[in-house]
């Protein structure tokens, strides 16, 4: 090569290579606007880590009101199930009346029944018929006619219903538990997270953080029947938390959605008639097998058993006349007190998955800050500092490339695109939510 052309060369390419490089004091300038925005951002993500803990807060006061409502409600229904029961027992005593029709009438209705519920069972179900006709027997075997007619299998579903309302409650108090749980953990992971930061703030913007008194547990909660495995069924709550609200809630949506399976009570289907509906021919069958007693319903279809409901046996005896007025007002009352425990726990269920889906719309904007509390922070840095901003020149504009350090962070670089001009007013707070959003995944995920 030319040894005198060299010289040429190299003016050349460092022509080719000019780039425009902010000198100190823009830096600085642009350091301090980005710090600006990033305490902007701490700020709304305390107050909205704030905001979570004050609707469960709130969440928790109405959980108490219903978890009252609930217990009233049982406890309504069992003393109506008792004088049901009671008065049952009275006028079973005083049947002697009509015990001989009545027993020949059962004698000829219990083959009816049977043949009826198995072949209703096996052209609605796929299988198990004949268990479900082996159980349906052996409960007609050892029932009397009176107490089966007298209420049908009322009281029996009534308190097979109650046991499923027990679950569903579980699951209900399991999911409520984790959420609650999760929120109050946050906070804490929150608290802990901005004690770190306090070097890197004034004292009246750290102290406004803690000027709520927050308290973990500002309601003492309330144990009931109902609930009393809830401790039991709800998963272990991790200690490090390690940022995983999202599935913990998600975890409890899940529990809390097993509750919306109801069983259909078969009161409300007549004589249970299968109406080619997939899925409501299977809660039926479902059902059948889980209560065979509820073949009581194909009554109307077995002349005998008709008979049987048909056979007055008050003697027009007035005490028995009212006893059965008793007894009947008694399993509505029970009724009344299962549909009104059935609207509390739906209400319970919405509640909680409106709050859920609150909670989860405010975590994925603000609880970041929690996931910062494993990070030890000296402050040296400061908040944000800007140590190099490098664009080439060109007759159009190349990407800028950047590097900061966010807090106590090593540097980050990234690149903002092109058509974002040096000189723009909002080139500072640009530079700093591009750094924040790069702090948050590769340094605060990371932690």
């Amino acid at each position: 090569m030319n040894m005198y052309k060299f010289p040429f060369l190299l003016v050349g390419l460092l022509v080719g290579l000019s780039a425009a490089v902010l000198p100190p004091e823009n830096l600085n300038q642009i350091s301090i606007e980005g710090s600006r925005y990033i305490t902007e951002q701490v700020e709304n993500a305390v107050n909205g880590v704030k905001k979570m803990k004050s609707i469960m807060d709130q969440t928790g006061k109405e959980h108490q009101e219903i978890m009252r409502n609930l217990e009233e409600t049982k406890k309504n229904k069992e003393e109506a199930l008792k004088r049901a029961l009671d008065t049952e027992q009275e006028l079973e005593e005083k049947k002697e009346v009509c015990n001989e029709t009545m027993l020949a009438l059962w004698e000829e209705c219990k083959p009816c029944l049977k043949q009826t519920c198995v072949r209703f069972y096996s052209k609605t179900c796929r299988s198990g018929s004949g268990l479900v006709g082996r159980q349906f027997e052996e409960f007609l075997n050892r029932s009397s006619p009176f107490s089966i007619f007298i209420n049908g299998e009322k009281i029996n579903s009534l308190t097979q219903e109650g046991e499923q309302q027990h679950m569903t409650l579980d699951d209900l108090e399991g999911g409520y538990s984790l959420v609650e749980d999760s929120v109050d953990e946050l906070f804490r992971e929150s608290i802990k997270a901005f004690g770190q930061m306090k070097p890197f703030f004034s004292n009246s913007f750290h102290n406004g953080f803690f000027e709520s008194q927050w308290n973990p547990f500002p309601f003492q909660r309330v144990g009931f029947p109902f609930s009393e495995s809830r401790q039991a069924r709800s998963p272990t709550f991790n200690p490090y938390f390690s940022g995983n609200f999202e599935s913990l809630i998600e975890a409890a949506q899940k529990m809390m959605e097993r509750s919306h399976h109801f069983v259909p009570r078969l009161d409300g289907l007549g004589s249970i008639r299968g109406n080619g509906n997939d899925s409501d021919d299977k809660l039926v069958c479902k059902e059948l097998r889980r209560n065979s007693a509820s073949c009581l319903k194909m009554q109307e279809k077995c002349e005998k058993c008709k008979e049987i409901l048909a056979v007055d046996c008050t003697g027009k005896d007035p005490v028995q006349e009212h006893l059965q007025e008793v007894f009947q007002d008694s399993l509505r009352l029970a009724e009344k007190f299962t549909r009104q425990y059935d609207d509390l726990l739906e209400q319970f269920r919405e509640k909680m998955f409106n709050t859920t889906g609150i909670l989860e719309q405010l975590n994925k904007q603000f609880g970041w800050l929690s996931k910062f509390a494993n990070m030890t922070q000296s402050g040296k840095n400061g908040i944000f500092q800007v140590s190099t901003i490098y664009s080439k020149e060109g007759e159009s504009p190349s990407d800028t490339k950047v590097t900061v350090n966010v807090f106590d962070s090593d540097p980050i670089t990234f690149t903002l695109p092109g058509y974002i001009s040096m000189d723009d007013p909002m080139f500072g707070e640009l530079v700093a939510e591009e750094a924040l959003k790069k702090f948050k995944t590769e340094v605060v995920e990371a932690a």
